[in-house]
């Protein structure tokens, strides 16, 4: 049985994780880089170790030394979160052969999923339809600009290791491809390691559909329903929904049978993602499957009911699952948002710095999954994510207005945020018809830039001379303080003289 878990992440992931031990009765233990050393999971966390200097390849993608704190503390198991480890199949590999248990799938799941051209390969034998493209490309550029014609324009390439649109060009004419190949070689080697690039169909207007699994090691495998992830910016996500306002029950039900059919391809077990792109005629495709838990995960825990880390904690212990498809529900609907240290006026710039003030939502079917506080200081070396916010209602339309509220609630200071960024979203007629796709954002971007409301303004000004009027408050006082003090001094000092010549 696990009794003890190391989680080998940071931030708002790191605090989930180890909130769902507490509940479990597992103890926790946190790893922190110098830069996280006062970071809301060192504190939470039952025993917390450091891993070395800022940079995540000293301290969070330093496997020896995750490995060494965990047989240190005696861990029965590692769960790395998502990013950094979380995908990384040689960190699955040495955590097993140190005698502890992997909380995600095995090493050979990982490595067949991680690459984009084998995942290609593998879904066709499996039956799960694909996106027209290749799985190879050519040595000459007279056959890769042939294979181009016979896909048909516009195509996209796409780094085989790749990841977070790392590697991606759209190629929209014939002149732009091999100029574009050159650039996308270049980055995928530079992000990756792995030049390997490859081409497919460009689907325009697609949506971008996940669909949650989860498998143990007894020849289960269920699906808990999808996730609507199109608003999205540079091919990284901000906002996400389940139920999809896009997909129909008859459409669910044959992509959610292929993302079983997927995932049992490769043995699965734990917890996973099965992504689709879907046309505007709602033809889908497989895009590529994610082996470890979502940042979107708490969007489907709020609609089914189902704690996805407690979920892969039992499968790690080699349980069978809890739940059987047919007993597997939607109730209402949930929104997720995004929200990050950056100035979306400057380009999304990150936005690391000291949090003077933070307010968060509260309510019915609200949900905050942070690790910031007063006086924290974001650091430089990471991921500018602060939080995600996340609201249930009955009803799609009143999950946005939920929403509405909650980002209204939601005051940082120190730091720039993109809360109105997400507030004019939220206020989008295309958003809250539903009838957005992947360019939502691109498409729309000046207009979302603009405030929400006039009035948030005007309310951002009077945050900050409340601020300004509380400090300069603070000021009178410790002076008046210090006057009364030099004043009390002044008189005793009077009257030690009286004392000694009074005349």
């Amino acid at each position: 049985m696990i009794k003890k878990v190391l989680v080998a992440n940071r931030g708002e992931i790191a605090v989930r994780i180890i909130r769902s031990c507490r509940e479990m009765g597992i103890r926790s233990v946190a790893v922190y880089s110098d830069a996280d050393r006062s970071s809301m999971h060192v504190r939470y966390a039952d025993e917390a170790y450091r891993l070395g200097p800022a940079a995540s390849t000293e301290s969070y993608l330093n496997i020896d030394k995750i490995l060494e704190i965990a047989k240190a503390c005696k861990a029965d198991a590692i769960h790395p979160g998502y990013g950094f480890l979380s995908e990384n199949s040689k960190f699955a590999t040495m955590v097993r052969k140190a005698g502890i248990i992997f909380i995600g799938p095995s090493a050979e799941a990982i490595d067949a999923m991680g690459d984009k051209m084998t995942a290609r390969d593998l879904m066709k034998k499996a039956g799960v339809t694909i996106v027209p493209g290749t799985d190879q490309l050519p040595e000459s550029e007279d056959e890769i600009k042939k294979l181009a014609k016979q896909i048909g324009y516009p195509v996209m390439l796409k780094a085989s290791a790749g990841g977070g649109g790392k590697g991606m060009r759209l190629v929209k004419k014939e002149k732009e491809l091999i100029p574009s190949l050159l650039r996308a070689r270049s980055e995928a080697r530079n992000a990756f390691g792995n030049e390997t690039v490859y081409m497919e169909k460009y689907l325009e207007e697609p949506h971008h559909i996940e669909f949650q699994i989860l498998a143990d090691n007894h020849g289960n495998v269920i699906h808990l329903f999808e996730r609507e992830c199109s608003v999205q910016r540079r091919h990284q996500k901000v906002v996400e929904e389940t139920p999809s306002p896009f997909i129909t029950p008859e459409l669910r039900a044959a992509m959610a049978e292929q993302a079983i059919a997927a995932a049992r391809s490769v043995n699965y077990s734990g917890a996973g993602t099965i992504e689709f792109l879907v046309d505007k005629d709602r033809n889908f495709y497989f895009l590529e499957m994610n082996t470890r838990l979502q940042v979107e995960h708490p969007i489907t825990e709020r609609v089914t009911g189902i704690d996805l880390v407690k979920a892969q904690i039992r499968i790690a212990n080699n349980e069978p699952l809890y739940y059987k498809q047919d007993e597997i529900r939607q109730y209402g609907h949930a929104i997720e948002t995004r929200i990050y240290a950056e100035d979306p006026q400057n380009n999304f710039r990150p936005s690391p710095g000291l949090v003077r003030h933070i307010s968060e939502p509260k309510g019915l079917g609200v949900r905050t999954d942070g690790y910031v506080y007063e006086g924290y200081e974001i650091p430089v070396h990471y991921d500018p994510l602060i939080s995600k916010l996340i609201v249930w209602s009955p009803t799609r339309a009143e999950a946005i207005e939920r929403m509405k509220r909650a980002l209204f609630e939601y005051k940082i200071t120190g730091v720039k945020t993109n809360i109105s960024f997400v507030q004019s979203i939220m206020e989008s007629d295309t958003f809250v018809k539903g009838n957005y796709n992947t360019h939502f954002i691109d498409n729309n971007l000046e207009e979302l830039l603009k405030p929400a409301n006039k009035s948030e303004e005007i309310e951002d000004i009077a945050m900050i001379m409340a601020y300004l009027h509380y400090q300069n408050e603070q000021k009178k006082r410790r002076d008046f303080s210090s006057n009364r003090q030099q004043e009390g001094a002044n008189w005793k000092n009077i009257g030690r003289m009286f004392r000694f010549n009074p005349y």
